[in-house]
């Protein structure tokens, strides 16, 4: 059992087992999840939280804040915490914390498979053979990645990756984002439009939150033209859902890969109806390699901090400035 001076975790929304396992051999760990009555649970045990442990996609603002008067770290699993509200955080002095780097290979390798499965249709071919219909005839001719323009909506971390894969493709390469990037070969556009006219091409790899979302609107998918696909293994939120089955049913746009939707686990039935979609339920990093990474990465963060190190990968909306 833990000594009385350890501190209180709680732990929302269970990620990986070795996770809680880890926490609870260094610090007291409460589990949400595993209380029948959670007003009464965050009621008696709040008071005494000074971190949490956050699993990916779980909302944390500032009604749960209020109820956690000591909590000073949020340790979110996942590159993405648009879910957390990070500014009212840092307006209360409680550092957030997630967990780049460690998946953005992974992350990136879905992408392009993403993108490679849309183009060819690859799933629409594996069907195809397991239905006998090779029997019938051979599967259609498909579109190809040979001459093609990509677009990426966002440089970070994974958008790099993304790109240093797609230059293996001998293909032209362009981006959008807030600021140019002046460490890059891609061309730069200054706006989302303006890269979509350029390309035949987009991959979404921006964050997630209110300044992204449905950015990727009907304007914008029109202008990828006829050809045009879009892949997305950032956030559902950024494109308009509604615009892209429509421009998917127009023939406005080719196809859609999507591994991220607006209202997970919830996807459009339209886009499932849709043959020209390739449809995954978010597992950009699901891998066991990267997300055991996440895993440690996460309580790293924690471990270190109530040691007097600080975070170790601090969101920006909540700078380590070296004082506690």
């Amino acid at each position: 059992m833990p000594p009385a001076e350890t501190p209180d975790i709680l732990l929302i929304r269970q990620t990986r087992p070795d996770v809680g396992g880890r926490l609870a051999e260094r610090f007291r760990l409460h589990r949400l999840e595993e209380a029948p009555d959670r007003a009464a649970f965050l009621d008696a045990v709040g008071p005494r939280i000074r971190g949490l442990a956050v699993g990916a996609m779980s909302p944390i603002d500032a009604a749960l804040f209020d109820r956690l008067p000591r909590l000073e770290i949020v340790a979110s699993f996942g590159v993405g915490y648009d879910t957390i509200d990070a500014a009212e955080a840092h307006r209360r002095g409680i550092v957030v914390t997630h967990t780049p780097d460690v998946l953005s290979d992974e992350v990136a390798d879905l992408a392009i498979g993403l993108l490679l499965a849309t183009l060819r249709r690859i799933p629409q071919a594996d069907r195809y053979l397991r239905a006998g219909r090779w029997h019938g005839g051979s599967f259609p001719l498909t579109t190809s990645l040979r001459e093609r323009r990509v677009g990426i909506l966002g440089l970070g971390r994974i958008g790099r990756a993304i790109a240093r894969r797609l230059e293996g493709f001998d293909v032209t390469i362009a981006y959008h984002g807030r600021t140019p990037q002046a460490d890059v070969p891609y061309a730069y556009h200054d706006s989302l439009l303006g890269l979509a006219r350029a390309v035949d091409t987009l991959i979404v790899a921006a964050p997630g939150g209110p300044g992204t979302n449905g950015i990727v609107d009907a304007a914008v998918l029109a202008a990828l033209g006829r050809e045009g696909i879009v892949v997305n293994i950032a956030r559902g939120s950024v494109i308009d859902e509604a615009a892209l089955v429509d421009a998917l049913r127009s023939g406005a746009i080719h196809g859609a890969g999507l591994d991220v939707f607006a209202s997970e686990p919830h996807v459009p039935q339209a886009l499932i109806d849709l043959d020209q979609t390739v449809l995954l339920p978010h597992v950009g990093s699901g891998s066991h390699y990267t997300r055991a990474a996440m895993g440690r990465l996460l309580t790293d963060n924690l471990f270190s901090w109530f040691d007097g190190k600080g975070p170790v990968t601090p969101v920006p909306e909540t700078p380590w400035t070296g004082r506690r």
